[in-house]
């Protein structure tokens, strides 16, 4: 649900808060220019990270304004309804907008995930996407890896269907980013969202991609005083945050190419196979903890369909809840860290076909940059402990 801010991170940040304290869009004396300075390089590196150029991008406050920001800022800019695609597993960041577009008009297709028991499981299907498509569909919103299973899209195929209908597509990346290699041109999206504390930024501070090259998306602003950011978004600039998210953003490039995910893979697996041997069998929600393969049951490499990072399990006839309170040293969630004041079954688990006693028996853990073989060796202890310790009470 977060990480913590790289060290580094923190660093290239510190400047910003005494010496570099300077108002981005005050350019009329030397403090203002220096902070719009830092903006310019940190846009241009986030920028240059997923492939789009400066003004192709807006910063937010987070993924959620980012989501709200795409989705209501084309979608009322449209003088008439029309007809928008969607999934059933999508952040509520994107699932709540759309509810009150529906109110006012819009007709939504919630497509189905393939279900728990497919290695597969929260895949949509690529043909049940295209036979959504109306003469009316205007917009898609398709995550490309989601937040509680880790599952990620085939966004590349969605995009080409998405072109060949004169579709806009909108894909919220905060998971992916850092996590996955992301350019906006190769997966061919017109809006693009992102959080910086998803990748070891500072909370606080997103961006959104609007695609200006070769079909220009237009979006009518959500918050207004000021003119900043060529009237797409009002308010005095995050210079922090932004400087944070880029450097963060570097880093997490570096990290991709000398193997993080494999760390990450690694320990996430030594979570599932200890707590396995401890407990007997572990049912994983979402798709296969081992990739895809190939007819001849060799592994198609880069074809994996689950984010390195992301384990998402059930313990069947405990309550997930007391799970958590019993071992409160491991930090881990029954679903959506964001929906967490509204103890309401996890939608993404239930959009899977699974009933509520399975839905309420599952636990999401996150494996991240900094943890250690010592930490998930405890994690096993203290999650085992408890279910064994509540077992015996039930």
């Amino acid at each position: 649900s977060t990480t913590r801010v790289d060290p580094r991170v923190v660093e290239a940040m510190l400047p910003t808060f005494d010496s570099l304290y300077g108002n981005a869009g005050s350019i009329t004396h030397e403090i203002g220019l220096s902070a719009s300075d830092l903006v310019e390089d940190a846009t241009a590196t986030i920028g240059n990270a997923i492939g789009c150029k400066n003004s192709e991008l807006v910063m937010t406050s987070g993924a959620t304004e980012s989501n709200n920001l795409a989705i209501y800022g084309y979608c009322l800019r449209r003088r008439t309804s029309g007809h928008i695609i969607t999934v059933a597993t999508e952040h509520k960041a994107v699932l709540d907008p759309l509810a009150k577009l529906q109110k006012r008009g819009f007709e939504i297709t919630y497509l189905p995930v393939k279900q728990a028991g497919d290695m597969k499981a929260g895949l949509i299907d690529l043909d049940q996407f295209a036979d959504a498509v109306r003469d009316d569909t205007f917009f898609a919103s398709v995550m490309l890896a989601n937040n509680e299973i880790g599952v990620i899209q085939p966004l590349k195929k969605i995009s080409s269907i998405c072109r060949d209908h004169d579709i806009v597509l909108h894909t919220d990346a905060t998971q992916a980013i850092g996590n996955l290699p992301v350019d906006v041109n190769d997966l061919d999206v017109d809006l693009l969202s992102l959080s910086a504390h998803k990748f070891y930024g500072p909370k606080g501070v997103g961006a959104l991609y609007v695609r200006q090259s070769g079909r220009r998306i237009r979006l009518s602003s959500q918050i207004d005083g000021g003119g900043q950011q060529h009237n797409r978004r009002s308010g005095t600039l995050n210079v922090s945050g932004i400087v944070g998210m880029a450097r963060a953003i570097e880093i997490c490039l570096d990290e991709l190419e000398s193997g993080a995910n494999d760390h990450k893979r690694d320990l996430r697996d030594r979570i599932h196979l200890g707590l396995s041997e401890l407990l007997g069998d572990i049912p994983v929600n979402g798709p296969s903890l081992v990739p895809p393969e190939e007819p001849s049951g060799h592994s198609i490499q880069g074809s994996s369909t689950r984010l390195s990072g992301n384990l998402n399990c059930q313990f069947p006839g405990i309550d997930g809840n007391s799970l958590m309170t019993g071992a409160s040293g491991v930090a881990m969630s029954s679903g959506s860290a964001c929906t967490a004041s509204e103890p309401e079954p996890s939608h993404v688990l239930k959009a899977l076909g699974l009933n509520e006693d399975q839905v309420r028996s599952s636990i999401r853990l996150g494996i991240g940059r900094f943890n250690t073989a010592d930490e998930i060796e405890n994690a096993v202890g203290q999650i085992a402990d408890t279910v064994q310790k509540l077992r015996k009470m039930n």
